[in-house]
């Protein structure tokens, strides 16, 4: 991966682990980015053809990277707009089951429309509280983030396969803002009817743009009212054969945004999204190691066999600020410290966090 650090400024600025915060720019995706602006500045309008090509471009490779039907693909500028248009469309006497304290775009979208929410614990057996949940509460919707965007609690992903195959009827939706560009991800074979993200984190992609992956089965299930003249390609004899991806598109999107996720996801493919996932995983592993050694990370996590490369360790304020003042990016996050590592971290650069903590201890 060294190679591909060269990308990344910051990198030589200090230890970035601050991704779950905002993924970072790199050249090549700087240098497109002029590139198309300077294209707006000379061709104006004439840019239009074009920009409808990259838009097109842009949810074919969306649906090719997480295979996901590209007909099943919608292009939002964030997560938390896109779960608002689809919230409306299901129907309010659907008993709903939450994660306490996750991301709070998830959760306020269900409270603030009434739903009959049951809330679960944050606890190490979460899978089996689930379960035992939806079989006791007749439950109609599990939503949940893949990784919590507190400390990086991962949910298993072979048991929302597993769910869905013991209860069919059941929706599944999942905010994959701090999850999607970290691992490889199969969405068709998945169990999850919604997949939502933004692009900005982990994907690299700047702000202004996100996806929402659908099942087939989730047209049958939700309504959506939301229309525009987009979401029927500015044609007025398209009004009511729109498809159900289409109707959370129903303004004009930008292509210096969604290009840009275009070419983040390009730019992973290249560098192989098998590499990006050994590395996270690399770093995940040694994080804990090393975290649990010094007695940061919560209880819980002990018991946990997959963790995400997210680590929220027990550190007060004066300790966060010894780590800025030792140039590692991090954020305050609850009661510690937040630490995230992308593949463009090292082994190395955990090692030398650890050192900087122990001169705080």
């Amino acid at each position: 991966m060294e190679k591909f650090r060269k990308e990344f400024p910051v990198l030589r600025k200090g230890i970035y682990a601050n991704t779950a915060v905002y993924g970072l720019m790199y050249e090549s995706l700087l240098d497109w980015r002029q590139e198309h602006d300077l294209d707006f500045l000379i061709y104006g309008s004439d840019m239009r053809v074009k920009t409808l090509k990259m838009l097109s471009d842009t949810r074919t490779t969306v649906g090719a990277f997480f295979n996901c039907k590209r007909e099943n693909v919608a292009l939002v500028n964030n997560f938390s707009t896109g779960l608002n248009v689809l919230l409306e469309g299901i129907h309010p006497k659907k008993k709903i089951l939450l994660i306490e304290n996750d991301y709070p775009s998830l959760n306020w979208g269900f409270e603030n429309r009434g739903f009959d929410i049951h809330y679960l614990k944050m606890v190490s057996n979460l899978e089996n509280r689930i379960q035992e949940t939806i079989e006791k509460e007749h439950i109609d919707v599990l939503a949940l983030s893949l990784v919590q965007w507190l400390d990086g609690f991962s949910i298993d992903l072979d048991f929302l396969k597993q769910l869905k195959n013991k209860f069919p009827d059941l929706l599944i939706i999942a905010d994959g803002t701090q999850f999607c560009g970290s691992i490889q991800f199969d969405f068709d074979n998945s169990g999850i009817d919604v997949l939502g993200a933004s692009a900005y984190k982990w994907l690299l992609a700047g702000y202004g743009n996100g996806f929402m992956l659908f099942s087939d089965r989730i047209k049958e299930e939700v309504s959506i009212n939301n229309i525009g003249f987009n979401a029927a390609n500015g044609d007025l004899d398209k009004k009511d054969t729109i498809r159900f991806a289409k109707l959370f598109e129903p303004g004009h999107l930008s292509s210096l945004n969604f290009g840009s996720l275009k070419y983040s996801l390009d730019y992973f493919t290249k560098i192989g999204m098998d590499k990006i996932t050994e590395q996270n995983q690399r770093l995940s592993e040694k994080a804990k190691n090393e975290f649990q050694a010094l007695g940061l990370l919560d209880e819980m996590f002990k018991e946990r066999k997959m963790h995400s490369t997210i680590f929220n360790i027990r550190a007060d304020d004066a300790t966060f600020q010894h780590l800025s003042a030792n140039d590692v990016y991090c954020a305050q996050r609850g009661e510690g410290v937040r630490l995230s590592f992308h593949f463009y971290n090292t082994e190395k650069e955990i090692d030398s966090i650890v050192k900087i903590l122990k001169t705080r201890r």
